[in-house]
């Protein structure tokens, strides 16, 4: 389970950004493309666990997941690859590279308004 690996990651990073603004982190949000995919369910209660007791306790963590892109070789329209219709979408050609996966990323991270 690579989701509570990636919560411990995030979490220290998040604390770490939490010190140096002074201010209570209330929501984050991470990106993955399709190769570092994360499950949503699973990788909200890893972070809940891993934030138990912390400063970042009750806040939400929000996983956007950005499709996989691919390039046909026939008239190189660069597309979001369908899994259930592989084909390009401009010629339906079945010839086409895909383009590097998102990273896995830790997007935005919301704080408490310092009043």
């Amino acid at each position: 389970m690579h989701e509570t690996v990636v919560a411990e990651s995030i979490l220290k990073t998040i604390l770490e950004n939490a010190r140096q603004t002074g201010a209570k982190p209330v929501s984050a949000i991470i990106s993955c493309g399709q190769f570092n995919v994360l499950n949503d369910e699973v990788m909200s209660f890893a972070f809940e666990t891993a934030a138990a007791g912390t400063f970042c306790e009750g806040m939400t963590l929000t996983v956007k997941h950005i499709p996989m892109r691919a390039t046909c070789k026939q008239c190189k329209t660069t597309f979001e690859f369908d899994i259930y219709h592989p084909v390009c979408k401009q010629c339906e050609s079945g010839e086409f590279d895909f383009e590097p996966d998102a990273p896995l990323l830790l997007e935005e991270i919301e704080f408490e308004e310092n009043e």
